[in-house]
């Protein structure tokens, strides 16, 4: 099954209160303590979290009294996939879809080239889902058309 970690969803989870806090303040900061409260979280693990966020240049740390988080762009202009990238490294449906030379049958494999492409699907997915967006419920799918439904029914 292909999951994003714990830890990688946990971090949309601090990311998307950081957004939604600083929405209408944007030099706020959070502390720690205060995403992990809000987020309901352990501090100790947002604290964990937010390490490889700024390193990804994320979000911006702040120290002293007053020190705390902040997105380091607005939320609109971060997509997911640097979110996911930030927590596990690059994404990679198989080993050789993102490193070459690993596999003793990489030569002659004959799904190489469609599990790469099945990657760049997903990794563009996640590229186009901006954490602003996460902040909104998603849109309900429409109401099936069920006079379709049946008149198919009947057609067959």
């Amino acid at each position: 099954m292909l999951r994003v970690t714990k830890l990688t969803d946990y971090a949309t989870v601090v990311l998307t209160v950081l957004a939604a806090q600083l929405d209408g303040v944007p030099d706020a900061v959070l502390s720690a303590s205060e995403l992990a409260e809000r987020a309901g979280l352990e501090t100790p693990t947002v604290s964990k979290l937010l390490k490889p966020l700024a390193q990804a240049g994320l979000v911006e740390g702040f120290r002293g009294a007053n020190g705390g988080y902040r997105l380091a762009r607005p939320a609109d202009q971060i997509g997911l996939i640097e979110i996911v990238e930030a927590m596990e490294g690059p994404l990679g449906m198989t080993e050789c879809s993102v490193h070459a030379g690993n596999c003793g049958i990489e030569q002659q494999c004959g799904v190489r080239a469609n599990w790469r492409r099945i990657n760049d699907v997903v990794v563009e997915a996640l590229r186009s889902v901006t954490l602003a967006q996460m902040l909104s419920p998603p849109t309900p799918p429409p109401e099936p058309d069920t006079r379709r439904i049946a008149l198919r029914l009947a057609n067959a």
